[in-house]
Parts: C-alpha cells; sequence; structure tokens
C-alpha cells in the first residue's frame, strides 16, 4: 500500500496540483500582469496626484521596487536558467536604473517622473507577453538622457 492511499490529504492535494497546473497561467504571463498591476498603481497617482493619499505614492513604488528586486535577484543568482550573459546584464541594469529612479521620486515626488517606470513595466509585460519560443526579448535600454552614469554590470564571471 502506498503513502497516497494511507493519508487522506493525498489525493485532495493531487487533484490541487493537477488543477493548478491546467490552469495557472505561465511564469511568463504572470510576470506581465503583475507589472501591469505596477503601472496601474503608478497611472493612478499621476491621475489623482492631488488628491492622492500620503502614503500611495510610497506603496506604488514599494511594489514596484518588489518586482525588480526579484528580477534583479532571479538575474544574478540563476546562471543556468538558459538566459544569456547579456540579458541577465540587461536587467540587472535596468533594475539598477529603476532604483535610483525610486529614490530621486521620493526624494522630490514629480508625477512626471513616474512616466519612465511606466514606459518601462509596459514594454517589459508586452516582451514577457509574446510567445517566443526561442527568442526571449531583451530589456529595452533607459532613453539616453534617462540612462544612470557609469552604471554597467558584468554579470558574467
Amino acid at each position: 500500500m502506498s503513502y497516497n492511499n494511507k493519508n487522506p490529504y493525498a489525493k485532495a492535494t493531487n487533484a490541487y496540483d493537477t488543477n493548478a497546473q491546467a490552469h495557472t497561467t505561465s511564469q511568463r504571463e504572470l510576470e506581465a500582469r503583475i507589472l501591469l498591476k505596477s503601472n496601474r498603481m503608478m497611472q493612478a497617482l499621476i491621475d489623482n496626484w492631488d488628491e492622492r493619499p500620503q502614503d500611495a505614492l510610497g506603496d506604488a513604488l514599494t511594489y514596484n521596487r518588489q518586482i525588480w528586486v526579484l528580477f534583479y535577484d532571479t538575474a544574478l543568482e540563476n546562471k543556468d536558467s538558459g538566459r544569456p550573459n547579456d540579458l541577465r546584464s540587461n536587467i540587472v541594469n535596468l533594475a539598477n536604473f529603476i532604483f535610483k529612479r525610486e529614490i530621486d521620486i521620493l526624494a522630490k515626488p514629480e508625477k512626471v517622473k513616474l512616466n519612465i517606470l511606466i514606459n518601462i513595466n509596459k514594454e517589459i509585460s508586452a516582451g514577457l507577453m509574446t510567445n517566443q519560443e526561442s527568442n526571449i526579448p531583451h530589456p529595452p535600454a533607459a532613453p539616453a538622457d534617462q540612462r544612470p552614469t557609469g552604471s554597467r554590470t558584468d554579470i558574467s564571471g
């Protein structure tokens, strides 16, 4: 007799796993959706800038930062994930730019500063939603006037 037959919860767990795998979106789609949720939060701030709750800006930027910390950590830690080093470096550099931009926004809040974060998230989410099997989209570079100086990270080592 197997363990699954002795455990009354095993059948329910197996059924849950089977159902979850069949109805759960892909990791890429999930990442795209959370980026778009972050965009909705930031766009709501822009649309209601003068009437926004006091902590809304910090909450929206914290949510966005948490997403990008995950991307950053994954790019650094998963060397064997099949992503080329240049893509991983681009993700790290883009995340560093986003972190610096968020600090700038918190130091001197201006709604126009949120636009670059929204645009980056939109472009990345669009790339994640594309159904490319062998071609992983590269994150877009920040516009030349928006790039942090001297922030090139080489993660090939």
